[in-house]
Order: C-alpha cells, then structure tokens, then sequence
C-alpha cells in the first residue's frame, strides 16, 4: 500500500531541500510532526528521532539522500517500518513536490491500516503547509523577468 500526495511550489528546487534538510524545524511547515531531530548530519545512516502531534515519539534514519531531489527517512519499531519518500524537480514556474509513504514489516497488516488512515488525512494538509512556508520563505522582491 502506497500513499501518495504531490503540489507545486512556486520556488526552485533547492529551496525545498534546504526546508527539508532543516529536521529540527520540521514543525514549522508539517502540522503533524511535533518535534524532529537527527542526531548527525542530513546523510544516509544518519539516525534521529521524530514525534508526531498524536501518538508517541520513534526512531528514524535517512536511508537515501539526493541533494537537491530527494530523501527517504524510515520510522520504526519492532517489526514495522513507515518509510517516508520525499522528491522534488524542477517545473515551470517552481518545483513539484511529491511525498509517498509505505509500510513493510511482519506487522505491517497489524499497524499499517490505521496509521494510513491517519497519513491520508494529513498527507494533503502537510502538503499545502509546505508549499505556503517555502513560498512565504522564498518571497522573492523582485520577479526574475522584472526589467
């Protein structure tokens, strides 16, 4: 089972990979997350912890790292694992943004359907929450095709 959820951004790319790159301000734009934290640098094998607004708190790690297009971080616990797809490419006027999130795990069948639920109904909310802080962040003064 794939979740999947996608929206332009009016800003380039590497505004949103410096967003995410930021773990421990991942509050600011994801209304889901309480609190995040890498204990390292953004890389593969990097571990952290993240806490979501309801429930309680899990182990993370970085498992892939494209600078400038992509991550995946996986939470886990003792036989589930929540892996958290994160890609961004150039498109006219921005970026698109796409974030997919699975499950695997012998307890998968067990865990997977109601944290699901819960990912489908804020997976669209964090989206949009993102796309208004890179924008708000971004605010360029001047358009780029300004004389």
């Amino acid at each position: 089972m794939h979740i999947e959820e996608r929206v332009h951004i009016a800003v380039p790319p590497g505004v949103i990979d410096t967003i995410w790159s930021e773990v421990d301000r991942w509050h600011l734009w994801d209304p889901d997350t309480k609190q995040a934290r890498l204990d390292g640098p953004f890389a593969v094998g990097t571990k952290g912890r993240i806490v979501p607004q309801k429930g309680m708190g899990v182990p993370m790690v970085v498992t892939e790292r494209a600078e400038g297009r992509s991550f995946t971080a996986q939470g886990y616990i003792p036989l589930f694992r929540m892996h958290f797809r994160h890609t961004v490419s150039a498109a006219d006027g921005g970026s698109d943004v796409v974030h997919r999130v699975w499950f695997t795990g012998a307890l998968a069948f067990l865990f997977g359907p109601g944290v699901a639920k819960q990912v489908r109904a804020g997976l669209p909310r964090t989206m949009q929450s993102l796309k208004a802080y890179a924008e708000q962040r971004h605010n360029p003064s001047v358009p780029s095709d300004a004389p």
